[in-house]
Formats: structure tokens, sequence, C-alpha cells
């Protein structure tokens, strides 16, 4: 008897996504992620990265891990409620709750991983979750895996939130729950409106930075700090894997809610620490970020003229306010033919498509960083201002 390989039905799917421009394929990088890389042999100048601040390849960073590498300290072997964290990973948290201004911080080992767990930890059975539409993937699984009932609110619609609040009645707990700079628009949430929402339905409020951490803030702290809404944001997320260089997630806020995660948020408790030497080079960028605030203000000049000059060519960027500069595309055929084009041009500019982003809403994702040199910059500019015009 002949058997049906159970794995075929794989291949039909993936021809689908090839027929709606939809497959992914991996590229190989050679040498160190920097402002300038090679992929698949090809040198590039690198607009894809979130390695906002440059810290990747400071050397100061890679000599902060490479010392504790050499001192013996290779994996954590366990999770840290087994083996005990390291002097370094206390030390981290305790940097990183002083960083944030809260009594304290927990270590998860991917940003992703923090926002799955913290979710899933705050909310389940008889409570209620909003969440704004264009959140991450990690806190729309993670309000999945809650098992809460979810309720997605327009885009940074605070008035929409409140009429949603006020429908809901007879939940156990209620969450709030928003990237506060979204990674695919470059727009920032309502922070002190969604505060205030909060406060008044005896809501916790959740606030991912991920993608503003060491960039927007007097401090760098993110967009709570920029907007003045700290104080109402009950459980502060970040990671280390953008502006910090390194790799990890974090969980900032009370010790209770400190002490409550690392008991019941899965992503912590059943998951190996992050290697000692990532917490040494993280220490390395936080002095960074704290010793040159020069290059957030730098950063943040020179995009802010980016998108002017982008806008001025008569590309549609939505309402960018960041380092993340969405130029909006629309079909995903057509985002790919733009970005295969930048490329043989010698520029990484990634095409972004569904799921990322919405049917009919594809992209070019420009990832501004502090080590791109003026003409890096003016390269950009002239190649898209040649595709605009051949559009034309």
């Amino acid at each position: 008897m002949t058997h049906r390989d159970p794995l075929s039905w794989i291949e039909d799917e993936l021809e689908q996504l090839d027929d709606r421009g939809l497959r992914r394929q991996l590229a190989e990088r050679g040498g160190p992620q920097a402002a300038r890389i090679v992929l698949d042999g090809r040198p590039l100048i690198n607009f894809g990265s979130n390695d906002y601040l440059g810290l990747a390849s400071d050397k100061r960073v890679c000599r902060a891990a490479a010392n504790v590498w050499q001192q013996g300290h290779g994996g954590s072997g366990a999770s840290p409620l087994v083996t005990g964290r390291s002097e370094l990973h206390a030390r981290l948290e305790q940097r990183l709750a002083e960083f944030e201004r809260t009594e304290a911080a927990l270590l998860f080992p991917t940003g992703f991983a923090a926002n799955l767990g913290t979710v899933a930890a705050l909310v389940g059975r008889g409570d209620v979750v909003f969440s704004d539409e264009r959140n991450h993937a990690s806190i729309i699984d993670g309000c999945r895996l809650s098992r809460a009932v979810v309720v997605v609110y327009p885009h940074r619609d605070a008035s929409g939130l409140r009429q949603l609040l006020e429908q809901a009645r007879g939940y156990r707990r209620r969450l709030i729950v928003t990237d506060s700079l979204f990674s695919m628009d470059g727009d920032l949430a309502p922070l002190a409106e969604l505060a205030e929402l909060a406060e008044r339905h005896a809501a916790m409020l959740m606030v991912d930075e991920a993608h503003a951490t060491g960039v927007l803030g007097a401090h760098g702290r993110g967009v709570a700090e920029l907007l003045g809404a700290e104080h109402g944001v009950h459980v502060r997320v970040g990671t280390l894997s953008k502006a910090l260089g390194t790799a990890g997630g974090f969980v900032a806020g009370r010790r209770t809610l400190i002490q409550w995660l690392l008991n019941r948020a899965r992503g912590y408790v059943f998951s190996t620490a992050a290697p000692a030497a990532l917490a040494a080079a993280t220490l390395a960028s936080l002095n960074v970020v704290r010793d040159e605030p020069q290059r957030r203000a730098t950063l943040l000049a020179r995009a802010a003229e980016l998108r002017e000059r982008l806008r001025a060519q008569a590309w549609d960027l939505r309402d960018s306010q960041s380092q993340i500069i969405p130029v909006i595309v629309g079909g995903a055929d057509r985002v790919m033919v733009l970005a295969r084009r930048l490329q043989q041009s010698g520029l990484l500019v990634p095409g972004i498509r569904p799921p990322t982003v919405p049917p009919n809403h594809a992209l070019l994702r420009i990832s501004l960083c502090w080590t791109h040199a003026d003409e890096m910059v003016a390269s950009l500019l002239d190649q898209l201002a040649s595709l605009r015009a051949a559009d034309e």
C-alpha cells in the first residue's frame, strides 16, 4: 500500500506563497552587523537593521562580552529559578530598574518571550485585554495564549478605546497593551491618553518600548518619557536587541509585579537564561546611552530631515515620527520589485509584506541608525527619487 507523504501539503502552501509574492528567503550575512554589510557576498548599505545607536558593533560593547566569555562563562545551563542568575544578570536587572526609575526589573531571553509571558501572566479566563490593532506579533500571541477575552481597538484611537472600555463590564481584570513606537509605521501610541483611560477604568497599562528604548525621551527611556506618561504605565517592556545592540528582553515595574512574573511568566520560568556575556555587553551599552546622548539627538534630527526630503519626493510616509520611516507602496509584488532594485543599487531597504503589515499596505521600511553617514543617506534619497520618477 502506498501512503501519501504527510508533509506534502507544505509544497502546495509554499507555491501559494510564491503566487502571492509572500514567500520569504534567508540570506547569509558575512562579517558584523553594521551600517555596511555583506549579504550573499554582496556589499550593501544597511537600512534594514534596528541597531539604532550603532552599539551592536561598538568595540566597548563587544569587548565587555568577550572578556566574560574568556573567563569561562559560557551558557547559563538552566532557568534562573533552577541554578540562579549570574551576578552580571543581577547587576543588569538592578541597572535596568534604575534606568527605568522603577522598583525592579526582570530579564527574559528575548523581547518576544517578555511580551508573550507577561500578557499571559497578567490576565486569563474571566479577564479582558484591549490591544492596539497594529501591536507586535509577540503581544498578539500573548493575548491569545492568555485565554482572556481579547478586544482589538483601532490603531492609536484613544476615543475608540474609551467606548470599548465603557462597554466591557463584568470582567475580573482589565489590561490595555500597546507598542509605544510601532515597528512598521514609525508612529507613536497616545500614551498620555491611554494612561488616563487606564486610571479611569481601573485597568493595567502595559507598554512595549522595544523600538523606543535608548532613542526617545530625554534620557532614552522611550515614548512614555517623551510624552510625560511614565507615571501611568504599570508594566514597562523593553528589548536589549535593538538600540542597546545585544540580545534579550526585560520587564520593569513594581517589585510585586516582578515577583509575580518570575513565578508565573512561562517564557521566563521555562527558559534557560541568556549567557552572562550578554548582560555584560548590555551594561556597557547602557553606559553609552547615559554618556552619549548626542547619538539619539543626531539620529532623530537626521530622521526628521530624511522624512522631509522623502515627503518632498511625494512618498507616502503616513504618520512616522521617528527613526523608523515607512515608504508605503501597496502591493506585495510591487514592494519586492522596488526592494530588489534598491539592492541592485547597493542599498538594503527591506520590503515588508503581509502578514507583517495589513493587505495592500506593503512598504519599504527604512531603519535609520546613528552610524549612517551623510553620503549613505544621500545615496538612498537619490535612488528613491529615481524610483519615484520611473513610476510617473
